[in-house]
């Protein structure tokens, strides 16, 4: 797999989220459906807004629309976890996915990088190789 970075694109920025992105993010979040509905119902927003305070969290806009972030945390010089990785359904396919990863890296160009992952195939499409597994010690009643 090419790990050359992608080029620059001009119709897209990342950049650091901020509280008025807010409503965008979790728009995003709740298109997802489902499997992402810990995030945004009931009280999982603000359980959520509070990991978001406590994370590195970048987001993608193409134009004026959010459409992809990332959520990490810095272990103290440990590594960086990638958390979260979200792209909208209507915006896959244009590398938004890697870019925003190819963004952490550059904002921690001397630490190792890991992601935690539900999807794979996805990671291992880009070229990523796995290192161990996470295991469920307590599950919440």
């Amino acid at each position: 797999m090419d790990r050359t970075p992608l080029p620059p694109d001009e119709t897209v920025l990342v950049r650091a989220y901020r509280p008025d992105d807010e409503d965008a993010l979790f728009a995003l979040i709740e298109r997802e459906g489902e499997e992402w509905k810990d995030y945004w119902q009931g009280s999982g927003r603000a359980k959520y807004l509070t990991a978001l305070t406590g994370s590195i969290v970048d987001v993608l806009f193409e134009g004026d629309e959010l459409c992809g972030y990332v959520r990490s945390r810095d272990d103290d010089g440990f590594g960086v976890y990638i958390l979260d990785l979200l792209v909208d359904q209507r915006h896959r396919g244009k590398h938004h996915g890697r870019r925003l990863m190819e963004h952490v890296c550059q904002q921690h160009p001397d630490d190792d990088v890991y992601v935690t992952s539900d999807v794979d195939p996805y990671y291992e499409k880009l070229g990523y190789t796995r290192e161990g597994t996470v295991f469920v010690v307590q599950r919440r009643p």
